[in-house]
């Protein structure tokens, strides 16, 4: 993934402080932790009643502002997005706001008081994100007038935004250059993933961030050189076969299969310290709590751009991605909980998705102002574009486990 630099407000029920975070970091000194008890009571209670009430909350549009369907579908992804969701209603995010003293920390206040706006509004009338569009447009000039925009390439650029003003590291380490090559791949892949904490640690990393594994293999000596880099999502190839439908698992075997570099792609081999014919391959070192799967659905080719709009099907509950995984031990299952979908062509589109409630259990359509429930068989569609995904509660405790 390239590297970026990586209306009316309804103001949320303010609470006498911040609470503090679910779980101690040992990097950084922390309160200590609530029960879950505590925390359900707090943020969770008033939802509930809500939905008992016939008036659930974060079932609230958003307004066009003039092809902004890109942004608000996304928007809406994130807002779904339960622990982010929480640490915007909780005002956790200004814990770390004022910890780390932003002179400028706009983007994650918009934001955060957006999400409080769209679960804590007292009825279902759509809401302006002019603030927050504001805001985003500064971080982001690219953003700036009515063009479409590409969604997912949005969602890297307001989570690497947020990341910036929410990032618990106040000075960053210079990056030390040593030689892994000794390190056996597991204790290779640990090193680097602390080396990216000590300078891109916040709640965004907490969420989005996992590790991909890249090993290239010389075809002469077979010497095996393997590299550790962070992700906050995939971009995937949409299969083609000769049916009209492909499963997501196609489209992650695509991503992962052996390639061979050859020709001017050969790389140096630092056995052999000539180039060399060699294969590559990916695979998945560390599963983040939050996948986020791009289908590349759009392409150049010959200077004109195409889009794919082959049937991918995916589950929506117990994706199970452990034959992606560098390591045998780890089984991470996933649960879908939003999409967002691109209808159209290249040439122009519009942008909705679709996102599991969570205290309802059930599946609405986000269509900017429109918000509308959706069956569970309507969600799979040649339309989705970018798929968000939950670690199973089994797998989570697995995981957590691991990243200690």
């Amino acid at each position: 993934m390239p590297t970026l630099r990586h209306s009316y407000t309804v103001t949320a029920v303010e609470e006498p402080a911040p609470l503090p975070l679910d779980k101690p970091d040992r990097r950084r000194k922390s309160p200590p932790s609530l029960s879950r008890s505590k925390l359900v009571s707090t943020f969770m209670g008033l939802i509930i009643n809500q939905a008992k009430n016939k008036s659930p909350q974060g079932l609230v549009g958003l307004r066009n502002l003039g092809n902004t369907c890109f942004m608000n579908s996304i928007l809406q992804c994130l807002s779904n997005t339960p622990e982010l969701r929480d640490y915007c209603l909780r005002n956790i995010h200004r814990t770390d706001l004022n910890n780390n003293s932003r002179t400028n920390a706009a983007l994650m206040e918009e934001f955060a008081k957006l999400t409080q706006s769209l679960w804590t509004s007292v009825n279902n009338e759509a809401i302006s994100p002019s603030d927050f569009r504001s805001q985003i447009q500064r971080f982001a000039p690219k953003f700036v007038g009515c063009n479409q925009q590409d969604a997912q390439e949005f969602l890297r650029f307001l989570l690497d935004g947020l990341h910036n003003e929410v990032n618990r590291v106040t000075a960053r380490p210079k990056v030390s250059v040593e030689d892994f090559d000794h390190l056996s791949d597991e204790e290779k892949g640990k090193w680097m993933w602390n080396m990216y904490l000590e300078r891109e640690d916040s709640k965004v990393v907490d969420l989005f961030v996992g590790q991909l594994k890249s090993s290239v293999t010389c075809t002469v000596c077979g010497f095996r050189s393997t590299v550790f880099d962070p992700f906050w999502d995939l971009s995937i190839p949409v299969a083609q076969k000769s049916s009209s439908e492909v499963t997501l698992k196609d489209c992650l075997r695509l991503f992962t299969k052996e390639d061979v570099l050859d020709g001017e792609e050969r790389p140096t081999c630092n056995r052999c310290k000539t180039r060399r014919k060699c294969t590559k391959r990916f695979s998945i070192q560390k599963f983040p709590q939050i996948l986020v799967l791009h289908l590349k659905r759009f392409s150049d080719s010959n200077n004109r751009t195409s889009k794919l709009s082959t049937y991918v099907n995916f589950p929506l509950k117990e994706l199970d991605l452990r034959e992606f995984s560098s390591e045998s031990s780890e089984r991470p299952v996933y649960n879908l909980y939003a999409v967002s979908n691109h209808s159209g062509n290249a040439l122009g589109g519009h942008y909705t998705a679709y996102c599991r409630n969570q205290v309802l259990g059930e599946w609405y359509s986000y269509n900017d102002s429109r918000v509308s429930p959706v069956s569970s068989s309507q969600v799979r569609s040649s339309n989705a574009y970018v798929l968000f995904y939950e670690l199973t509660p089994s797998s989570h405790s697995k995981h957590q486990t691991c990243r200690l």
